[in-house]
């Protein structure tokens, strides 16, 4: 059984052929999904979708929607939590955190959604997923001020001393098509230095598309469109992480459904 810990299923991307997509996930072997909400009007959608689908799903503020977002928006997200607290398909608070390589956000901003999303995922006893880009040390520090039970430090490129830090917090650090590019050295590299069982593994579909998806800037301004990432990749993603690590593929499934598990709770 492959787990996806962090793919968008409600995105745009999607709204033709969701049910097309989610099928050539199953039959990949892909049984579980982990659907973060990025915003709170998304709140209702995600949470039914998730039912739909037979997938569970986390609710937050992701860092890159902050400026059109309200700080009334943090009461909405308290009382859907609230609202939802005993739904066993809501697993996280997330996609929240912080992003320093996207111009123009506010890291102020940033840091007062990132903050009063930590409060409720203390209040609710809940793990958190986050958005980490340029911004480790950062949300290490908001971690610090507001410590959580733990969760999945998505698409994780720091070092290897960030990274320890991180697990040592109870976060396991989610792995995905960016590894599959030969030239991802650094991330390839932390693959290899850490155990088994710090690692999840996820697709950010429909975003960061594997290497065999991925169509450069120039060709995709020639028209050339660029390749849609979706659950179903999971299980090739894996495999290029498996030969990494030397392991075989059915053990890189057992760990990631186990650490997933140890996370977000055992109705994944």
């Amino acid at each position: 059984m492959w787990v996806d810990t962090h793919c968008h299923l409600d995105a745009l991307e999607f709204a033709s052929d969701i049910d097309v997509v989610r099928q050539r996930a199953r039959d990949a072997g892909v049984n579980r999904c982990v659907i973060p909400c990025v915003e709170v009007k998304h709140i209702d959608p995600v949470r039914l979708l998730a039912h739909r689908l037979d997938d569970v799903y986390a609710l937050g503020i992701h860092p890159m929607y902050t400026p059109q977002a309200q700080v009334s928006d943090i009461a909405v997200l308290d009382d859907a939590l609230q609202k939802h607290r005993n739904d066993s398909r809501l697993v996280a608070v997330g996609e929240i955190g912080i992003d320093c390589f996207v111009l123009g956000l506010d890291i102020e901003i940033q840091e007062y959604f990132f903050y009063q999303q930590l409060k409720l995922a203390q209040k609710y006893e809940l793990p958190v997923i986050l958005h980490v880009r340029k911004s480790a040390d950062l949300i290490l520090k908001g971690l610090r001020r507001f410590p959580v039970v733990g969760g999945i430090t998505h698409a994780f490129n720091g070092s290897l001393q960030q990274a320890q830090t991180f697990v040592e917090m109870g976060f396991k650090l989610g792995f995905g098509g960016a590894i599959t590019f030969e030239r991802a050295l650094q991330i390839r590299r932390l693959a290899t230095q850490l155990p088994l069982s710090a690692i999840v593994l996820e697709t950010d579909a429909p975003d960061i598309p594997p290497h065999w998806l991925y169509v450069d800037i120039q060709k995709r301004q020639s028209g050339v469109p660029q390749g849609r990432n979706e659950p179903s990749q999971l299980p090739r993603i894996a495999q290029v992480i498996a030969d990494i690590k030397n392991i075989s593929l059915q053990q890189l499934a057992q760990s990631n459904l186990q650490n997933t598990r140890q996370v977000l709770g055992h109705h994944i």
